[in-house]
């Protein structure tokens, strides 16, 4: 979970780089992955990591997709 903070932190942080709309599709993304931690808290904790390592991976191709788009 804390994972996940860290990348709801670079989400936010985004806004410096990115237009509004692709901040706000990251935090839709975020509020999907946040909301499936917690489905999985206690089944399946080994899984929680994961989340946050997919929430950077999808948020490093979202900032250099739409940067190397708006060029």
């Amino acid at each position: 979970m804390i994972g996940l903070v860290c990348v709801l932190f670079l989400d936010f942080g985004s806004t410096i780089v990115l237009r509004w709309w692709a901040v706000s599709m990251l935090v839709v993304g975020w509020l999907v992955l946040f909301v499936l931690a917690c489905v999985w808290w206690v089944p399946r904790p080994r899984r929680l990591p994961w989340l946050a390592v997919t929430g950077l991976v999808v948020w490093v191709a979202v900032v250099l997709g739409v940067t190397l788009a708006t060029r």
